[in-house]
């Protein structure tokens, strides 16, 4: 398949080199879950899905649910490949991304399957640092965020909301031991200096998500469920990620709402007044 250069990989009508969509194939609201096989649950939950593209470990279904047209893509684990799959959504006309993901709870109140909706990240992974200064804050887009927590009060899950970490290694970047117990003092101290500062947990995309979001004046934002627990030493595996698939679902349609009144009354932002402006005309 010819590209129209090194700089730029982009076969025929736009189609992108690692996810192999083009513009009409995304909505403008796309969920980010890691794992490609957590797309096919998200799908299932729609009310219409098609399979888009699979290609790597990026895999991208469009549908719609409860009347807002939507799209999942698969991310893969880690800040460089969600920064791929962003850059390329992007390019085919998405705005608006909520990361769908699993993490570990670094609070002993933080049980399995309980959801945690993202303020904010630790920018404990390289690849946002590409982009700009460390300094620079990994922040959910503040709509977004609102949406999520909307989301989860409607369908009456139980959520936590505040900062998380993002790490590019699973192990040591956690403070686990690596092979053969493997460690070093910083990955020693990550846990309780996380912990002093009140962080939630550890997971792996967000700070990425929130960091290019920002930059390019997209909307981003991040519900994981909680499948581990560092202080009580729990593991659980998938627990809670079909409800945060739902959450994440319900945030897009509360986004679709908002976005058409933020249309009618010639607003660019978002504020709680513009609902009860457009019920009480």
């Amino acid at each position: 398949m010819p590209f129209k250069s090194a700089a730029r990989p982009e076969g025929e009508e736009g189609l992108q080199y690692h996810l192999r969509v083009r513009r009409g194939d995304v909505a403008r609201y796309v969920l980010l879950p890691g794992d490609p096989a957590r797309t096919d649950l998200i799908a299932s939950l729609w009310e219409d899905a098609k399979l888009v593209a699979h290609h790597r470990e990026f895999r991208t279904w469009t549908g719609v649910y409860r009347g807002v047209k939507l799209s999942v893509t698969s991310t893969g684990i880690g800040g460089p490949s969600t920064a791929i799959a962003v850059e390329e959504l992007l390019r085919v006309g998405a705005d608006t991304f909520i990361r769908v993901g699993t993490m570990g709870g670094l609070r002993r109140d933080l049980e399995p399957g309980t959801l945690v909706i993202a303020s904010g990240a630790v920018r404990l992974e390289g690849t946002s640092k590409q982009y700009v200064m460390p300094e620079y804050p990994a922040l959910a887009s503040y709509e977004v965020l609102l949406a999520l927590i909307e989301a989860a009060e409607s369908l009456g899950v139980r959520y936590e909301m505040g900062i998380v970490a993002s790490t590019d290694s699973f192990y040591l970047g956690q403070g686990r031991p690596g092979y053969r117990g493997y460690m070093t003092p910083r990955a020693s101290r990550v846990l309780p200096e996380l912990q002093a500062a009140g962080v939630l947990g550890f997971e792996m995309e967000a700070a990425t998500l929130f960091t290019i979001a920002s930059i390019y004046g997209a909307r981003a934002g991040c519900v994981c469920t909680v499948i581990a627990n560092r202080e009580t030493d729990e593991f659980r595996g998938e627990e809670g990620v079909r409800e945060a698939s739902l959450v994440a679902s319900e945030a897009v349609r509360v986004l679709g709402e908002w976005d058409g009144v933020k249309v009618g009354a010639g607003k660019r932002w978002f504020y709680p007044g513009l609902v009860a402006r457009s019920t009480s005309r």
